[in-house]
């Protein structure tokens, strides 16, 4: 794949679902296998360098593991409008976590419900019996929704199900018992399971999200569970239902030692609103998740960072995050026709330690840099209350990047309709600000212009890295390694063709190794 126009692409173009019988058919008429050209995903908005399907509605991603070389996305789609329905899995493959290859839906709702948020593993024991004799299978531990249930009144309508592939992903076969685990103790919200192999006690760990806590369940063969602890009933945020979990060690980068971390998106309840992903560091036993941490912590400040869950079965343990670009105060109504949703660029997590307790980090993958071409290197240096502006046609398909010691700067993109998006780092607020309140287009939500802050009370006392990602309809922001980030969309009403960067300050702000690529298109 020379990623410059070629990908293959399979349009869903008629799915005919009939729920209530074990045998039911599904019609799906797909499309011959085409080479995609100049003209697809080139509409107004369409990300360049983000995956996004190729129509209709995406959200979650889900089932991200790796296997035989290939990255598996799988996600929450609805084939059928470009707004949330009956939820299925779709599903894209790559084999560098930049150019994405998009495949035939993978699973379908049957009589038991749609199908919900959930991970996938390699189960390279054979461990559930459900592999060919040649190949470890691969499995995907999902929700049941239960949407007649839910009508009905009932608690009990999210249960646990399981689906297996002996071809790497290529076609799935659903467990002939399922659902595997039942909602027994009718949680309105029973959901979202992450499943993974624990080394040193041996067994499958599932972690999923009743409605404000996690629960955590043990298993010797992904079939039967036992259930084993709680997490979060006093811990953490809980203006909303918690959701996504993950679970999973990491290297104290100081001491060296394993800790463990676990993820939990909520919604409503983010620090600026809507949906948001926090965050808990602590330890994990086999059976217990403990955490010492008294404050809510967020892995990203922006409002367009959800549901993210990490990859299972990296090479060299690496642990890399993917969400939803989105939120639902208002992913049903941004501007887009044909597709709806992105996901953000791939993320590899680590720790930072900052005084006494060390923080999560998220921060792009190292291929990203294989589609960034430099266009603009420079130094900058400005006096107190100086400005300079950078003219370039190509910013909503870009990064920027450079180094400074300054507190205060601010970072304006504009272009000629007179939209303008306002990056701000202010010293006396010890924040960080994402203005788009006239980036473009806004007025589709009402909360959408919101000003955005963030707190950055640990900057180093030399220079730290700024970072900003920008695609037709997306601003990724990393901040010292990825301590500080923050994700929003944008629906300029043209590309942004200048930067003005800004000193407020009173003290000289120098921007040094000032870099601008140019990011080229993945399909």
């Amino acid at each position: 794949m020379n990623g410059k126009l070629k990908v293959i692409v399979t349009i869903l173009l008629a799915v005919t679902l009939t729920l209530g019988s074990c045998n039911r058919k599904k019609e799906v008429v797909e499309q011959d296998k085409a080479l995609v050209n100049d003209s697809l995903f080139m509409e107004a908005y369409r990300p360049q360098f983000h995956f996004s399907p190729a129509e209709k509605w995406m959200n979650d991603p889900n089932g991200l593991v790796f296997h035989e070389g290939v990255y598996h996305l799988f996600y929450q789609y609805y084939p059928g409008d470009i707004v949330w329905g009956p939820m299925h899995w779709g599903h894209a493959v790559s084999k560098d976590l930049v150019y994405w290859e998009q495949k035939p839906i993978a699973l379908f709702p049957d009589e038991l419900g749609y199908i919900f948020s959930g991970s996938a593993i390699v189960d390279d024991q054979n461990t559930s019996g459900l592999g060919n004799g040649e190949k470890a299978p691969l499995a995907a531990i999902y929700t049941y929704h239960d949407m007649e249930g839910e009508k009905k009144g009932s608690n009990d309508y999210q249960t646990q199900g399981l689906a297996f592939s002996t071809d790497n992903g290529e076609s799935w076969e659903k467990y002939s018992g399922n659902p595997i685990l039942q909602n027994e103790e009718g949680f309105k919200d029973f959901r979202d399971p992450k499943v993974f192999w624990h080394e040193s006690s041996k067994q499958w760990i599932m972690v999923l999200v009743a409605g404000d806590h996690a629960r955590i369940y043990q298993s010797q063969n992904l079939i039967e569970w036992k259930y084993v602890s709680e997490f979060g009933k006093d811990r953490g945020g809980h203006g909303g239902v918690w959701e996504c979990p993950d679970l999973f060690p990491l290297t104290a980068p100081e001491s060296g030692k394993e800790v463990w971390v676990m993820i939990i998106s909520i919604n409503p309840g983010a620090p600026n609103g809507g949906s948001g992903t926090q965050y808990f560091i602590g330890k994990f036993d086999g059976t217990t998740f403990t955490s010492e941490q008294k404050n809510t912590r967020w892995l990203d400040w922006g409002t367009d960072n959800y549901a993210g869950v990490s990859y299972n079965h990296v090479p060299n343990g690496d642990r890399i995050l993917i969400g939803w670009m989105s939120n639902w105060m208002y992913a049903r109504d941004t501007p887009t026709e044909t597709w709806r949703s992105a996901m953000t660029v791939p993320r590899k997590l680590g720790l930072q330690q900052q005084g006494d307790s060390l923080h999560l980090t998220n921060y792009p993958v190292e291929n990203l840099a294989t589609i960034l071409k430099s266009e603009i290197n420079r130094d900058i240096s400005l006096p107190a209350g100086a400005s300079d502006t950078i003219n370039f046609d190509h910013f909503n398909q870009s990064e920027v990047r450079f180094r400074t010691e300054a507190r205060d700067f601010v970072l304006s993109f504009g272009n000629d309709k007179g939209d303008t998006l306002m990056l701000t780092m202010d010293s006396e607020q010890k924040n960080f600000v994402l203005d788009r309140i006239k980036s473009g287009k806004v007025d589709f939500n009402e909360g959408f212009g919101d000003l955005m802050e963030m707190p950055v009370p640990g900057l180093p006392d030399g220079a730290y890295e700024v970072r900003v990602l920008m695609d037709w309809s997306s601003l990724e922001v990393f901040i010292n390694g990825g301590v500080y980030v923050m994700t929003a969309q944008l629906f300029p009403n043209a590309p942004y063709t200048m930067l003005t960067v800004s000193n407020p300050g009173s003290e000289p702000a120098d921007l040094t190794d000032l870099e601008v690529s140019r990011a080229e298109r993945i399909w």
